[in-house]
């Protein structure tokens, strides 16, 4: 029988609900102990026999939890991780980690202190559509490498109401909400560039945070990477496009694991994680005499799931987790910059 690791979710609003609980719960090697509910209690109706604290503190104080997902606004990362640490748990962290590389190497530190492990919430590697064009990659079909574009664009014009994200305090702005996911897969398959060129945009009527990004990333041998976002996209480009000397690859984002579960179906389901119709990638190569062939490139069913087994393999069995403390130190360096 699996051991089930104790845990404690800090916040049960829309990223408890939908990127946390539900893993957590589904997974047989974690028992989902309590979450923190300062204002309505929701959480015993969708998980009877939670528990629901007050405050946070309430929850860090409670000695039966081990593991405590960190999952609240990005200027509390920092606070919140060293006194969960302190209190003698581990952490898993939502993106962005913290606002800063020097606040990371400080928790870092202290994690190793105190003989706590630290766990990054980097969930898009487990995405579907991200999942297919990294094997396309990894297969070396399309040659040698010379044009790679990650893009997350969306068209929100309005101010949200999410203040954390839309006044000028730490880890605010768009480069903060999906720059760490574009940078991690990045980084997961070229890892730390020889150098990066960043450039930051404000489009929105009132806006007083960035809303636009693109991070050119340089690797050896002319390997050029760039990762996008925009939210004033009305009509979006293919969220993949990958250049090498033997073809190209174009992918639209489609992996449907977030609006599935916001609809509130099971990790279970069967349909759970199928792409939709249609969003095949779009592989192309060329052979030495320049004839071109076409191949659709079906995503795998994506799921966030095994970022969880990945946790628990850490804790019981001390696997490696495969977000490295080296990873999230780079994507911060050019997060910050």
């Amino acid at each position: 029988m699996k051991k089930e690791i104790v845990t404690g979710l800090m916040a049960y609003g829309m990223s408890g609900k939908v990127f946390h609980a539900p893993f957590v719960h589904a997974h047989p090697g974690f028992k989902l102990h309590a979450v923190t509910e300062r204002n309505h209690k929701t959480a015993a109706s969708d998980y009877p026999g939670i528990i629901s604290y007050d405050s946070i503190d309430d929850l860090i104080a409670d000695e039966a939890i081990e593991l405590i997902i960190i999952n609240t606004p990005n200027n509390t990362h920092y606070d919140y991780a060293k006194k969960a640490l302190t209190a003698g748990k581990h952490i898993l962290v939502e993106k962005p980690f913290v606002a800063s590389s020097a606040e990371a190497k400080e928790i870092f530190s202290l994690a190793k202190q105190l003989d706590r492990k630290i766990f990054f919430y980097q969930n898009r590697r487990w995405d579907s559509d991200f999942i297919a064009v990294r094997e396309v990659i990894d297969s070396g079909k399309l040659g040698k490498l010379s044009e790679v574009h990650f893009r997350y664009d969306r068209y929100r014009s309005t101010i949200g109401v999410k203040s954390f994200k839309e006044e000028p305090v730490a880890a605010s702005g768009l480069m903060y909400d999906l720059g760490p996911h574009l940078l991690d897969q990045a980084l997961s398959i070229f890892g730390k560039p020889d150098s990066f060129h960043k450039i930051l945009g404000k489009n929105r009527v009132g806006t007083k945070v960035d809303d636009y990004f693109s991070i050119h990333l340089s690797y050896p041998e002319s390997v050029h990477v760039f990762v996008h976002s925009n939210m004033m996209v009305v009509d979006a480009l293919p969220a993949f496009v990958i250049n090498g000397t033997k073809g190209s690859l174009h992918k639209v984002r489609a992996d449907a694991q977030e609006a599935q579960l916001l609809q509130g179906m099971k990790v279970s389901d069967p349909a759970y994680g199928i792409e939709a119709p249609g969003t095949a990638g779009k592989l192309t190569l060329i052979d030495e005499e320049g004839n071109k062939t076409k191949y659709d490139i079906p995503s795998l069913r994506g799921s966030y799931l095994p970022l969880f087994e990945a946790v628990y393999q850490s804790l019981i069995n001390q696997q490696p987790y495969p977000v490295t403390e080296e990873k999230v130190i780079t994507q911060l360096e050019i997060l910050e910059a």
